[in-house]
């Protein structure tokens, strides 16, 4: 099939064509029709988003609104002790339009009021512990190169976003969840189990600091908003070190969210992370979609190991 499909340059040769027959008084109204139209976004839907969308909606059905389990005391805390009032939104589980659609039904405010009574209010902060469905496609479309032959390893893999992502958008041998909540692995497994994805993916319920040999034979090590919300300070530093200590495959990649200082920068410690890892330049300014927003990418890092 590939055999048909237009290189970028061609693309672009083949759409200055078309324009070209266009009549100039109308090329304004056609071009602002490319840059908003749901007609071309939904031409550029593809199965594998719609594949994500449906799990999405399978999770979603089986978890509160918030996402976030009872026994994850340590994350509704710290969530509350933020100095400006935090709502968890899983951006895998909710997008813009559903968040917008929720707002509306009264179920969820982007909102929160200054004085009781008033209206003055002010906007909440939005935290997510998943990748969203289109920073996913930016993850493993235009961050990680061909990922063949390759183990993917997810820290703290919670709904299991990034190994469906990885299954759909990647050609990873491998995709492997590391994840410590017994509710998760288990409705990852259903997830994995319904939309047959257990040839290539496997959820592990553990610790992290239990995976030694997973983390030295990793090709790739993914870590979002991993330690800060659900370890201590000190539990946080003991990971990074086994961390640091065991991925060590030369050219191997790490992807943080947030940066590798951002995220060390309370307890670096004896971390010398230019002796560790190098960090690689991205390409922020992706479209997918007139829902994309670059800026929302910009928190995703790549990283090389030495």
């Amino acid at each position: 099939m590939s055999c048909f499909l237009l290189r970028l340059n061609d693309g672009k040769k083949e759409i200055v064509r078309l324009l070209s027959r266009v009549n100039p008084k109308d090329l304004p109204r056609l071009i602002d029709w490319m840059k908003n139209s749901d007609e071309v976004d939904d031409g550029l839907i593809d199965n594998q988003k719609v594949i994500l969308q449906s799990i999405s909606e399978d999770l979603r059905a089986c978890l509160p609104l918030e996402a976030v389990l009872s026994s994850e005391s340590l994350a509704i805390q710290k969530t509350q002790q933020n100095p400006q009032p935090t709502l968890h939104v899983d951006a895998f589980l909710y997008d813009e339009d559903t968040v917008d659609t929720l707002c509306e039904e009264g179920k969820m405010s982007r909102n929160y009021c200054l004085n009781c009574g008033t209206h003055r209010t002010a906007p909440l902060e939005f935290i997510s512990h998943s990748f969203s469905i289109l920073e996913l496609q930016f993850l493993f479309q235009h961050v990680l190169p061909d990922l063949t032959g390759r183990l993917v390893v997810d820290v703290g893999s919670r709904l299991g976003a990034v190994l469906y992502g990885g299954y759909l958008y990647s050609s990873a041998v491998r995709l492997v969840g590391v994840e410590i909540s017994a509710e998760f692995v288990r409705l990852q497994n259903m997830a994995v189990e319904k939309y047959g994805f257990s040839d290539r993916i496997q959820v592990i319920h553990g610790d992290i600091s239990t995976q030694d040999s997973l983390l030295q034979n990793a090709d790739v090590l993914i870590m979002n908003n991993v330690f800060e919300y659900f370890l201590q300070p000190n539990d946080q530093i003991k990971a990074w070190y086994f961390i640091v200590h065991n991925f060590r495959k030369k050219g191997a990649l790490l992807v943080t969210v947030p940066s590798l200082q951002e995220a060390l920068s309370s307890h670096q410690g004896g971390i010398n992370l230019s002796k560790w890892v190098e960090e690689l330049p991205l390409d922020y300014n992706v479209y997918l979609g007139k829902d994309g927003d670059p800026d929302a990418f910009k928190s995703i890092r790549l990283y090389r190991v030495l």
